[in-house]
């Protein structure tokens, strides 16, 4: 037996079946030795502290996901706000959303899905790790369609990404859904989206966060500016350029003569 399905079996008896054997444990280890992989078959997965339900099976949490979620969190605790407000748009699982309520008890995130089967599986979520169902919202989106007039903060986004042409791993592609997953020839189709429409839903002062490959940093960069974003984009735990922060540009005013002046900090 390789060592590898070896470690998911131990992890699997320890987490679902308190160690014990069982005809269902036993069914489970044969999904696994088939290749399933072994969050759908433990039915959850780790992302910061918190256990994210994965019965409706969403996109599986990644480790950079939980690399720049836990920087944005710090972020929204530096800002001192008492209740901030957060859209976790293309939510998926809701992970980074819950895992904002888990570390920053006074938040309301409202999540933002295409799929509205997901939000079983969030609330779900909520109770596992203790967070109140009313700090939580839900908007059965593609994209901000259905968002309202709504003001956000900081909006959450880990949209998909991956150019349709491009070669993914074969238990990726069986296993996980095409739609968290791909985003037009270029993979910035949501992306653009994001940079295009969300300036009219975040606050002022507001920034939103964006999850990507990192080679679109260019282009993203160039697309953010003639939007009227500014930013910085940041590497994962790996050195891979793969998240950005995006603030709206401050307009500048101008003299009586017409000149630009800069705005005040």
């Amino acid at each position: 037996m390789p060592d590898r399905i070896a470690r998911e079996i131990a992890w699997l008896l320890r987490e679902k079946y308190d160690g014990i054997m069982t005809p269902t444990a036993a069914l489970d280890i044969r999904r696994l030795e088939r290749g399933d992989h072994l969050n759908y078959v433990i039915g959850w997965s780790p992302f910061l502290g918190c256990r994210i339900d994965l019965s409706a099976r969403p996109l599986i949490p990644r480790p950079e996901t939980e690399y720049w979620t836990e920087k944005a969190i710090q972020a929204i605790r530096y800002r001192e706000t008492r209740q901030p407000r957060i859209l976790d748009i293309f939510c998926g699982s809701g992970c980074i959303g819950i895992a904002v309520l888990k570390h920053v008890p006074g938040a309301r995130v409202d999540f933002a899905d295409i799929e509205k089967s997901y939000f079983k599986g969030i609330r779900k979520s909520l109770r596992l790790n203790g967070i109140r169902a009313a700090q939580a919202g839900y908007f059965a989106s593609d994209g901000f369609q259905e968002i309202g007039a709504a003001k956000y903060d900081f909006i959450l986004a880990n949209p998909p990404y991956i150019p349709s042409g491009r070669r993914v791993a074969r238990s990726v592609l069986s296993q996980e859904p095409h739609r968290a997953l791909f985003a037009g020839p270029d993979g910035l189709r949501f992306i653009r989206t994001l940079l295009r429409e969300g300036k009219r839903y975040v606050q002022p002062e507001g920034i939103m966060f964006i999850e990507f490959d990192p080679r679109q940093k260019p282009a993203i960069g160039a697309y953010a500016r003639r939007q009227g974003w500014s930013g910085s984009f940041s590497r994962d735990q790996y050195g891979r350029w793969r998240f950005a922060a995006f603030q709206k540009e401050r307009r500048r005013n101008r003299t009586a003569s017409g000149k630009k002046q800069k705005s005040r900090p």
